[in-house]
């Protein structure tokens, strides 16, 4: 659902996708192909929150912010399931892992990867190609080529996901028996070097 705060109604560009079990609320801004998942809270009350071309919001995660603060998600930023994001900084073709928790004033830097839930304190500083872990987080290394490319075929799935959920997403009643000419599901392979 889309909810307008103070005077504040949000910009959701005509190619994004924004699941109507989302709550996207007051001063948001949604760029193109972007999905936003079932789940996710988007709370643009006390301050602004920029949601930039190709990225993605999975489900359940939160995006909000101490007053007079503006969170942006810069190109192609992948936040994943569970991740709550809270008045930070996240760079260009950056991974969130699930389930991380980004505080307040933290500034990722581009092409950086943040592993499944890491905690990174507030006003920390992330530099670009990071690989960062744990509670409390840890840098570990730079992240490589081959991470970089592995991430990027992540997201183009997720910039694909608006156009086909338009195209074929609706309500349904579920059915009561499997049919035997039940469609095969599309894989996808991901490379990935570790």
């Amino acid at each position: 659902m889309i909810y307008a705060y103070k005077d504040f109604i949000p910009v959701v560009h005509p190619s994004a996708f924004v699941h109507p079990q989302a709550a996207v609320t007051g001063n948001v801004i949604i760029g193109k192909d972007v999905y936003i998942g079932p789940f996710a809270a988007i709370r643009g009350d006390w301050g602004g929150i920029v949601i930039k071309d190709g990225c993605n919001v999975q489900e359940s995660c939160t995006i909000h912010m101490f007053p007079g603060v503006t969170v942006t998600l810069e190109n192609n930023a992948h936040i994943g399931h569970g991740a709550v994001i809270h008045g930070a900084h996240i760079g260009g073709n950056t991974l969130i892992g699930m389930n991380s928790v980004i505080m307040d004033e933290v500034k990722i830097e581009d092409d950086c990867i943040i592993g499944a839930m890491t905690f990174i304190r507030a006003n920390e500083h992330i530099p670009r190609r990071s690989l960062v872990v744990g509670n409390p987080h840890k840098i570990v290394k730079q992240v490589s080529d081959e991470m970089i490319a592995w991430k990027s075929e992540g997201t183009k799935l997720y910039q694909r996901l608006p156009k086909e959920m338009r195209a074929y997403w609706h309500p349904c009643e579920p059915l009561t028996e499997l049919p035997k000419n039940r469609p095969v599901q599309e894989k996808f392979y991901l490379s990935r070097k570790r």
